[in-house]
């Protein structure tokens, strides 16, 4: 089954209450921090994705090599489907492209400089070869292109995420966005 519609080529949206909003990018970006701040300014729910698949056992297993699990996105996708269709949901993940479109209303992505990226990253203990693809990752802007790939132009947001003071600006973009958002639905 497909996100469009066959006759429009548009996207249903889904009716909900409250909007849906995805962070993403790179591994030490910033995304579980920024979607915290998100979640506690405007009370919406933060949903950490790769705790969610440990925690449901959401894979099919574990890449020593890189030290992470590998996932099972059809079981992923199948436990956050209600959930996501209540809606006022912070998804917090650094893959975009595996969830449906008509999932989220607003899509950003963080990004940061290579330094500090490094330095978080160092600082998580990751090994030389994670460290070194994910800064790759990040330089070649893979995410956001995923991101621009996989959902509407208008609804992707391109973030620099360096800084504390980035985040807590970042957080009241959002906040004056789902101010706007619910003004727009009539739930203000």
């Amino acid at each position: 089954m497909s996100d469009s519609d066959s006759e429009t080529g548009s996207i249903p949206a889904m009716e909900r209450d409250l909007p849906n909003i995805l962070v993403t990018g790179t591994p030490g970006t910033g995304k579980t921090t920024t979607s915290e701040m998100i979640a506690s300014v405007t009370g919406l729910h933060h949903i950490n994705v790769g705790e969610l698949v440990k925690a449901k056992q959401l894979h099919e297993g574990y890449l020593a090599e890189y030290d992470t699990h590998i996932l099972d996105e059809d079981k992923l996708i199948d436990e956050m489907e209600d959930m996501m269709q209540e809606g006022g949901k912070v998804v917090d993940f650094h893959t975009c492209e595996i969830f449906p479109e008509r999932w989220f209303d607003l899509v950003l992505v963080l990004r940061a400089d290579t330094q500090p990226l490094y330095d978080r990253m160092e600082k998580r203990g990751y090994n030389q070869r994670k460290l070194q693809e994910n800064i790759e990752c990040e330089i070649m802007q893979v995410v956001l292109e995923n991101a621009r790939e996989s959902y509407a132009q208008e609804i992707v947001i391109e973030l620099p995420s360096n800084t504390v003071d980035d985040m807590e600006s970042n957080v009241d973009r959002v906040k004056q966005w789902l101010d706007a958002w619910k003004h727009q639905h009539g739930k203000s």
